[in-house]
Order: C-alpha cells, then sequence, then structure tokens
C-alpha cells in the first residue's frame, strides 16, 4: 500500500559542482534563505595543486539567489576555467580536481565559513569539497551487462573497512579472487562517506555523495563493484543515514543562524548519538528527499546492489512513518519501477523462473526488534545479535549456554517467515548469521585472552590467544550450516584476534588492519581450508540453506559439550555435530533417517547402515565436528 508522506528525487545535475565544457556550475539549496532577506553566498575554488601555497588565494565568485518552483530557495553561479580571474593560481584552468567551500554572510553581517556542499561528488582535506575537471568516464565491463544479484538464500556476506582490509578500494579489489575462493557472494562495505578524522570507522558522517579521500575515489568504488559482479559478488554499501556531523553542511550553517528553521536536522527517532551527533527528521521533506536520491544515485551510479542501513532507531517512527520504514519502501519502489531498464536489469530473474522477486538487499541494523523491523518495513535483512552473543557465553562458559547456541543457530528466538508479503510484495528475507562483526571483540578473545600484548598494559593493544584457534572451529562449523543469511567479518576466516574496548574514542580512531600473514600461518591455514570446504558444502547442499534446523535435546550430548542438529530440504538430510570440548567424543547418534551417510568435512567417517531412530556409536574429533549427509535414505 502506497505510504503517505511526500518523498520525491532531487535534480540532481543541479545541485553540487558539475563542469560544462569550459566552465563549473554551482547550484545548492538553502531553504529560508533569500537575497532578499540579506543573505549572500559565496564560492571559493582554486586547484587541488595551489591550495597549500601561501600566494594563491582562491577564486571567489557569488552565487545569485533565484526562488525555483522545484527546488525553493535555490543558488547557483557559473565559473569559467579560461576567462581570466584576479590572481589565479598556476594551475587554474588544468585538468584536475578543484577544492571548493561556500561562504554565508547573514543580515547582520555575520560570515559563516568553511561550509561543504552537502551534494559534492568528491572531498577534499577539512571540510572541503571536490569537483574533478575533464574527469574520464568510467567503462562498466560488458559483464555488467549480464549481472544478477543472487537469492538471498545463496548470498554469503563478508563485512569489511576498505582501509583496514587492504589500504584502499583499489586494493579491496585486488583481493576480490581470494573472497570469490573462499566461497563469499557479497561484501559489506564500511561507510565511505567523508569523515573528520582519517583514522575512523565512518559512522559520523560529514558528507555522503562522494567516496571518502582515504579510500581512493568514486572510479576506485565503480571499479570494484564492476570487478566484484564478475566474479559473482554482490557489493552492498553500509549507510549511516539517522545521524550525521556536525559539520554536515546542513548542521553546521543552520546551528549558527538562530532565526532560521532547520531544514534538516531535528529531533527525531530515539537520536542515539545526541551528544556528538546531529540528528536528520525525516518529518522534514528536504531530509527525506535527500537520502531517498542519495539511494538513487548510488544504485544508478556505482551500480551496488543494496544497502546496510545503520543503527534504524534513530530513524524509525514505525512500518508507516516518516523515517527508515518509508525510505526502505521507496526504494524498492523506484527498482521496481525500472524493471528491465538499464543496469537496474540486475535486481530481477536472479532466482530460476520467478522474474517477478526483486532482488534489491536492505539490510537493517535494528537490534531490539530483527524480527519486527523485516515483517512490517520492506528490509530484506536484518542483523541480529542473538547468535554472537550467544557464542561469546558458550567461549567464556556461561550455564546453559551450549542448549542456547543451539537455539540461536536455527534462529529459533526469532519467529520470522520466508517469504513474506509486504504491502502488495512478496519479498524473501532472512535475518543475519554471525559469530563476529566490527562491533564486537573477535571470537577468539572471549575464548582466550593473550597475556602481555604491551609492556604498558594498555587495553587497546589486548589480543586473544591465536594458539588457541583451532577451538574456533565447531563455531564455524555451526555458523556456515546455520539457519539465515551467514555473514563472516573481515579475517575471521584465519582468526584475527582484535580485542575492541567498549566504549570510547578507542573504538573507532584506531585502525586494527587485517594481518594477513594469519592466512598462512599454522593456526590460520586449517580455519581458512575449514571455511572454504563449508561454504562449498552451504553452495552444494540444500539442507544447510534450508529452514528445517532442529537441535537434539539429549543429556548425554550436553554433558560432553556436543551439539546435534538435523538440517532438511525435502528428501535431502544431512547431520550436522558439533565438538566444543577439548576431548575426542564417542557418543550415541540417533537419527530420524537410516542408511548411508557420507561425511563432508574430511571423508574419513562415513557412516553405513544406521537405522532409524536407533542409536549408532560415532565419534567426533575435540574442538571440531562432522557433517553427515544421507546418500541412500530409509525411514
Amino acid at each position: 500500500m502506497e505510504q503517505q508522506p511526500r518523498t520525491t528525487l532531487l535534480p540532481l545535475d543541479r545541485l553540487g559542482a558539475h563542469q560544462r565544457g569550459r566552465t563549473l556550475r554551482f547550484g545548492l539549496l538553502l531553504p529560508g534563505l533569500t537575497h532578499a532577506a540579506g543573505y549572500r553566498v559565496q564560492v571559493s575554488l582554486l586547484h587541488e595543486r595551489d591550495q597549500f601555497r601561501q600566494d594563491v588565494p582562491a577564486v571567489a565568485a557569488r552565487l545569485r539567489h533565484a526562488p525555483d518552483p522545484e527546488l525553493g530557495d535555490y543558488w547557483s553561479v557559473t565559473v569559467h576555467l579560461d576567462r581570466p580571474v584576479p590572481q589565479p593560481g598556476p594551475a587554474w584552468g588544468e585538468s584536475g580536481r578543484y577544492v571548493y567551500s561556500y561562504r554565508v554572510r547573514t543580515p547582520h553581517g555575520d560570515e559563516i565559513g568553511a561550509v561543504s556542499d552537502p551534494f559534492a561528488r568528491d572531498f577534499g582535506t577539512g571540510l572541503l569539497s571536490a569537483v574533478v575537471v575533464d574527469e574520464e568516464p568510467f567503462a562498466w565491463s560488458e559483464a555488467e551487462a549480464w549481472w544478477r544479484v543472487p537469492p538471498p538464500d545463496r548470498l554469503v556476506m563478508y563485512e569489511l573497512h576498505a582501509h583496514e582490509f587492504a589500504g584502499d578500494l583499489s586494493r579491496v579489489a585486488d583481493r576480490l579472487d581470494y573472497l570469490a575462493d573462499l566461497g563469499v557472494t557479497c561484501l559489506q562495505l564500511m561507510p565511505l562517506s567523508n569523515v573528520q578524522r582519517h583514522v575512523d570507522w565512518g559512522y559520523i558522517p560529514q558528507n555522503y555523495f562522494g567516496v571518502d579521500e582515504r579510500f581512493g575515489g568514486r572510479r576506485d568504488l565503480r571499479r570494484l563493484v564492476d570487478q566484484a559482479h564478475q566474479r559473482g559478488i554482490a557489493v552492498v554499501l553500509d549507510a549511516v543515514y539517522g545521524h550525521t556531523s556536525l559539520l554536515f553542511p546542513y548542521a553546521h550553517l543552520y546551528g549558527r543562524l538562530p532565526d532560521v528553521p532547520n531544514p534538516f536536522v531535528g529531533d527525531f527517532g530515539d537520536n542515539l548519538f545526541a551528544d556528538g551527533a546531529a540528528s536528520p527528521d525525516y518529518d522534514l521533506e528536504l531530509t527525506r528527499n535527500y537520502f531517498y536520491t542519495l539511494n538513487q544515485y548510488c544504485l544508478e551510479e556505482f551500480h551496488v546492489d543494496g544497502f546496510r542501513y545503520d543503527c534504524v532507531p534513530n530513524y524509525w517512527d514505525g512500518p508507516t512513518g516518516n523515517g527508515y520504514a518509508n525510505l526502505c519502501y521507496r526504494t524498492y519502489q523506484l527498482v521496481k519501477r525500472t524493471r528491465g531498464a538499464g543496469y537496474h536489469r540486475r535486481f530481477f530473474g536472479a532466482a530460476a523462473g520467478d522474474d517477478d522477486r526483486i532482488g534489491l538487499i536492505q539490510v537493517a541494523e535494528r537490534l531490539g526488534d530483527p524480527v519486527g523491523v523485516l515483517r512490517e518495513t520492506y528490509s530484506t535483512s536484518a542483523w541480529q545479535d542473538g547468535t554472537l552473543c550467544a557464542a561469546a557465553d558458550l567461549a567464556r562458559g556461561a550455564p546453559d549456554a551450549l542448549a542456547t547456541f543451539g537455539q540461536r543457530l536455527g534462529l529459533h528466538h526469532l519467529d520470522y517467515r520466508s517469504p513474506e508479503t509486504t504491502g502488495e510484495d512478496t519479498i524473501d528475507k532472512l535475518p543475519l548469521q554471525y559469530l563476529e562483526n566490527h562491533d564486537h571483540s573477535r571470537l577468539l578473545a572471549e575464548i582466550r585472552r593473550k597475556d602481555d600484548v604491551d609492556i604498558a598494559g594498555n587495553p587497546l593493544f589486548a589480543e586473544g590467544d591465536r594458539s588457541a584457534a583451532y577451538k574456533l572451529q565447531p563455531y564455524l562449523i555451526g555458523l556456515l550450516t546455520a539457519r539465515g543469511l551467514p555473514m563472516l567479518w573481515q579475517g575471521q576466516e584465519f582468526g584475527e584476534s582484535y580485542v575492541l574496548p567498549r566504549d570510547g574514542l578507542g573504538r573507532v580512531a584506531v585502525s586494527r588492519p587485517v594481518r594477513w600473514e594469519y592466512f598462512s600461518d599454522p593456526h590460520g591455514r586449517p580455519l581458512v581450508r575449514l571455511v572454504r570446504r563449508l561454504l562449498a558444502l552451504r553452495r552444494r547442499l540444500d539442507q544447510l540453506r534450508a529452514d528445517h534446523h532442529v537441535v537434539h535435546d539429549d543429556e548425554e550430548h550436553r554433558a560432553k559439550h556436543v551439539l546435534v542438529i538435523e538440517r532438511r530440504s525435502g528428501p535431502d538430510f544431512s547431520l550436522v555435530v558439533l565438538n566444543f570440548s577439548d576431548s575426542e567424543q564417542v557418543l550415541l547418534l540417533r537419527s530420524p533417517v537410516g542408511g548411508a551417510f557420507r561425511e563432508e568435512l574430511d571423508g574419513a567417517a562415513h557412516l553405513r547402515g544406521l537405522v532409524a531412530d536407533q542409536p549408532t556409536k560415532v565419534t567426533v574429533p575435540s574442538n571440531y565436528g562432522r557433517i553427515w549427509t544421507a546418500t541412500d535414505t530409509r525411514h
């Protein structure tokens, strides 16, 4: 059903900075600021190569205010690159990046400077925006026209921070063969938007429409997406739409104009970052239009396959409100309207014989109610910390943690349905399953901490003990054979071991680069081999992606610290056995299916002649597991 709040796409060809021939056109939307009221707006720009020279002043141009029936208070100016300007720098008129910012003079004569462009496509240092002159168009590969987003049950997500994972987007692209070989089918990129600090996760954005220069630029993102698609990997952007930096243009400027209502920032949602960030107000039309237009821009310009929406509570006002639900719905309908047009074809026909399903990925982080956000909105997936927390409890030896972890692997605490009918649309929906993500310490750090990592005892440098990395094996087997949509956090597949502070700046402003040497050391090699094997099995065996997930509740199994789980899809059946103890365990296994069983992980412990529901003695290695698949079934 059509939702009520008015939301439209903004004309991006008139907003931001654009090259037109040998001119630069600047367009700025400033609701409530008019020339008649005494406001004046100026842009200052110069070539990037000249910006740190004391003898080269910026070129200044005054913007003209012209009320626009579509945009309202619209300010614009055209700057000629070939026309002589007072004291031009040596690089003026040449190709390359030009950095710029705005200055606003109030009717009282006050000047508010260093205002960045809310629609800038590129960024300079600090609060500078940027525009590239004579930018070479990006040529998408021919394969891009044939790319289709995999259906949800075929997705295996891999969350990464571009700088920590490889250094920048270009070097992330160079690691795509590794990720494809691992079995990854979807990258979830942490925020690429512009932020204040050079080392930062990116969750307090200053600007949105470009790629922060720390990671490269828009061209590097396009290359990454293109090359990912060629390898069967979808790309999802981390979208931080519930809070912005206090230096975001509409917060920075209007916060200094007490007599003018802020057209973008207000009190909305839970406002969890009230002390250090501004809250976009989705009751305001500009805010709704801005982020809806941003989604459209990212889908069109970067060919991304969807969004991971950070901190949904910050802009949640119900399933039919102005905030998250409306944005998610509008974005889905935008893709739906473009069926078969341009590169939006990637969202249609991913599932065999099902051209009606739309492959747009929209992942919600609403940890307090992951089921509600799936049922009530056009989200296709949701973060849920239940499995992660259960794994951490099990690693710490908490009472009853084994049974809880088994239930969480089956998502038994989440009463979700897939597919789900939302409005007039049928959408496949799967909660995410993960043991680690960027918000938490590594699971290895919960299993065993390393002593004396830093001589000064600084907790920022605490580590998990990698000599205990083998203990991760049953957790990984459980995760990658579990119900739902599995996700790995960068380096998890070879036992990364960082400890993350619970709070404070040390969480986000300390770089924790992936240590690739762990990939080939004695602790990492067995884990990589295991993850590759598990993801190949998940791809091949329908039952490992199915909803049927039964955890055996057996006193003998609990005493031996073993979980036994049934996985079934139609006639296909597997038993997953996880041994979390430090000893090899011999146990009696009862299967509802008899016959012959193939052992999938090592191929060295096949079972023959099982009788349904009758006990069979099996052996499971310590801190490891078995996956037995029925090959000749007898009921």
